[in-house]
């Protein structure tokens, strides 16, 4: 029997990319999808997952509206009967530099917010109670690197400010959750990853986008593309998350290193790491070696901690 066979799950922003990859892989591990997405792609992707055998509902509408998220939900419930699995994975990038004109600067705060973190945060709540009929479940937020060490370059740039502060803002949601969630045998993470083979990465680098220096009309070269991953190695990395059962971590995910789980981490440094990756968290202790680093309190910890 396939690891996830008679559970259902939803896949926001599933038109292409990484949503797309991850529908693909939760339907081979047979589970029942219902995916969504503004894009009238998501339907063509829907289709080919249903052509495998797998049970599919497939929406198009903008994940920013509440009453479509609703329905969307309320659709899929009533469709396969259950809700075990919620991937938030719709999101929108903006360069949006501080000296912008304020018309713009509210504009994009408000595209950036609405689709990255109020969607988010609308779906947990519309899947929750679902989820906690069912006996438990997995919620997943698709996060960036951004949220944790510098392990490349251009992280962080100056004219991402709104899409950084949008995915700090998911680590609110996340580690809440996880722990008020924990009893109710429900997990929140966060994936966070670097450089990967989506449509929102490859049209920096057309004409237009804040790469285009580096690209082209086909957008990045051939030479760039290869230093990206791959979103179907993300994919099974969250079956290998929800398999795993931890809850209340950011998992990096570092383009040109092995892509892991990695140990689970102590619950003061769950949703964030120290940038020499010692795990220690800074605001507690002084300069390295941490040789005077007291033992976790498990007490505290969400979830069954690693010994």
């Amino acid at each position: 029997m396939a690891y996830l066979s008679g559970k259902t799950a939803i896949v926001t922003g599933a038109a292409q990319g990484l949503g797309q990859a991850f529908a693909e892989r939760l339907a081979a591990e047979g589970a029942a999808v219902a995916i969504c997405d503004i894009q009238p792609g998501v339907m063509a992707v829907g289709s080919a997952i249903a052509a495998t055998g797998a049970d599919v509902l497939c929406q198009t509408f903008d994940i920013t509206d509440v009453s479509a998220c609703r329905s969307f939900v309320a659709a899929t419930t009533a469709r396969f009967g259950r809700l075990d699995i919620l991937v938030n994975n719709a999101a929108v990038w903006r360069s949006t530099p501080v000296t912008d004109p304020w018309d713009k600067a509210l504009a994009d705060f408000d595209a950036v917010m609405d689709v990255n973190v109020k969607a988010a945060m609308v779906m947990c709540r519309l899947a929750v109670p679902h989820m906690i009929a069912a006996g438990g479940g997995d919620i997943v937020n698709i996060s960036t690197d951004y949220v944790l060490p510098k392990r490349r370059d251009g992280v962080n740039a100056p004219d991402t400010d709104l899409y950084n502060a949008s995915k700090w803002a998911l680590n609110g949601l996340t580690d809440g959750g996880a722990q008020a969630l924990a009893p109710h045998n429900i997990r929140m993470n966060s994936l966070c990853m670097g450089p990967t083979d989506t449509e929102m990465l490859r049209a920096l680098f057309r004409p237009g986008g804040k790469l285009a220096h580096l690209g082209g009309p086909d957008g990045p070269p051939p030479e760039v593309i290869a230093g990206f991953m791959d979103p179907a190695d993300i994919a099974g990395l969250l079956i290998d998350l929800m398999k795993d059962g931890r809850t209340g971590e950011n998992i990096g995910i570092w383009a040109g290193q092995t892509i892991e789980l990695g140990p689970r981490k102590r619950w003061d440094v769950r949703m964030r790491e120290r940038a020499d990756f010692t795990g220690q968290p800074l605001r507690d202790f002084g300069p390295p070696p941490w040789s005077d680093a007291p033992e976790p309190v498990w007490s505290l910890a969400v979830g069954q901690p690693t010994e």
